[in-house]
Order: C-alpha cells, then structure tokens, then sequence
C-alpha cells in the first residue's frame, strides 16, 4: 500500500451538528462577551479590539486554502497508549469528542491562490497541540510526501510541548521530525513555518524553529519553557513582552508578524516567489 495515499479525504469534516446552547467566549483584551460559533466561524479575531483567539486546525485551512483544493493525509491516525499510562485512552477519546479531531494536527496537500504546497496544522483545542508519536509521525509523512512530491512545505504551529503520557517515545519525535525536515531542506525545497499561540517545548526546540521563513500571529507565545519557569530558574524578573511574537522579531528569531486577515496573501506571495524557480519543464528539465 502506499504510504502517501492510504486514507485521503478530498473534503473538510462536517463540525457537527447544533447543539442548540450558545457558548460564549470572553475576550481577554476588552472583556466583551462573545458568541463562540460565531467568532470561530469567521477568522476567529475581537470584532471589537482584534484579538486573536486559538483557531481549530480546519477552520484555519478553510480560511487559508483555495476552496476545494485540500487533500488530507492520514486523516483517521489516531495515538495509541504505548505506556499504559492512567486515564490516557480515556482522556484521548474525551478529546476526540470534544475538538472533533483525531490528533493535534491535520496533514495534507492543498495550492493556495493557485500555488502548490504541502501543509501541516497544529491544533491547540486537542490536548494543547501537544506532540506525542503520532503527531510526530503526521510531521515526517508530510516531510517525506514533500520530497517526493517536489512540494514546498507550510507548517501552522500550536503547542504545548511534548505529550507526558508517552514520555520518551513523545521526545523522540524532536529527532524524527528534524532530520525529516533536514532532507526536504537539503532538496532545495521552501519549507514555511507560522508560529501561533502558544508555540512552546519540544515544538520550539525542533520544528517549530527549522523553517526557512519563520512567520508568527500578533501576540502569538514562543519559546520553550513557560516564562514563570525561567524565572524561578534563573532567580531574574523576565524582560517586558519576553516570549512574545513582537519579542522574538525584534530579536531576529522571527522574520515578520503577518495578521491573520493577511496570512493566505503573504504565504502566496512566498509560495510563487518560490515555485518560480523550481518550475519543470514539459522534458521535465528543472530551470
């Protein structure tokens, strides 16, 4: 069976049906009271000040993609419990249920405004985004199909770090995804990297931070350990905004903060400046 076409969906998931009571989200910049659906619906920003809330993984492609274009990978993988670890498989499927997703991240090929890519998306509402085997496993295939395929690579991510209830075998996917990653690179290929919030641990400390352009949301937490954790480490009060988007670009660590009204248009942007130079001829000659 091969390994890049086993299990693709051509169509987005359904978000199921209404339940009929109304959620309500509170921003945290202005305090206005919001209905959820509504604001997950669209772009998931304020209306009133423009905060960003965490966006789910196909809201986000729906919104990034051109419609009818994305192709999932490896949609029904789900983790297993590989260390018997208490209450994960039961907190696993309270999960599934809750966010509507199999795992902490969606795969797949998709063009955006024509421009073909390979695409990856973290999604924080399935245990933080974090990264245990499977995720990890999501991140290589597309890194492999990438290769083989000729495709530059997006990746949005959203992360609380490595998955504890795999323990070692969750850290092991830092490597994993690293030296798939190094191969895509070592082909000449793009490899885009957005970081959102929050984008911590192993995340960080491995693809999170491998990309060739390195993008992030306004107000978007980056970095490894969380900032109370440093600052009882190094006994220090922390920097104003230390581990913000704003933070790390001033630093250098980021190459620029896009709004995400203006995400689909730069990533385009990007994405042709690229394919321009990596177009096959009809004798499949490269110039």
């Amino acid at each position: 069976m091969n390994l890049f076409t086993e299990k693709i969906e051509h169509t987005l998931p359904q978000t199921g049906e209404e339940s009929g009571a109304l959620e309500i989200l509170r921003c945290t910049r202005c305090g206005r009271d919001l209905i959820a659906e509504v604001v997950l619906a669209g772009d998931a920003t304020c209306p009133y000040c423009g905060n960003l809330f965490r966006q789910p993984a196909y809201r986000r492609i729906e919104a990034i993609v051109d419609s009818g274009s994305f192709i999932e990978i490896e949609r029904e993988t789900e983790a297993g419990d590989p260390l018997s670890f208490p209450g994960y498989r039961t907190k696993l499927e309270k999960e599934r249920v809750k966010s509507k997703m199999q795992e902490g991240v969606v795969i797949g090929k998709a063009t955006i405004k024509g421009q073909r890519t390979a695409l990856a998306v973290m999604d924080s509402y399935f245990m933080m985004g974090s990264m245990g085997t499977v995720v990890g496993q999501k991140i290589v295939i597309l890194a492999e199909f990438a290769l083989c395929n000729r495709l530059p690579l997006v990746i949005f991510c959203a992360s609380g770090g490595a998955r504890m209830q795999e323990g070692v075998l969750s850290l092991m996917q830092m490597s994993r995804t690293t030296i798939a990653l190094a191969r895509h690179s070592a082909a000449g290929l793009l490899h885009l990297n957005v970081l959102t919030h929050p984008t911590t641990g192993g995340v960080t400390a491995s693809f999170a931070m491998q990309g060739d352009i390195t993008l992030a949301e306004p107000g978007a937490l980056i970095g490894f350990a969380g900032p109370r954790v440093i600052e009882q480490t190094m006994r220090d009060k922390l920097p104003e905004g230390f581990q913000s988007a704003e933070y790390l670009n001033e630093h250098g660590f980021v190459d620029r903060i896009v709004e995400r009204r203006d995400m689909r248009e730069t990533l385009a942007t990007l994405l042709a400046l690229h394919n321009a130079g990596h177009i096959e001829t009809a004798e499949g000659v490269r110039r």
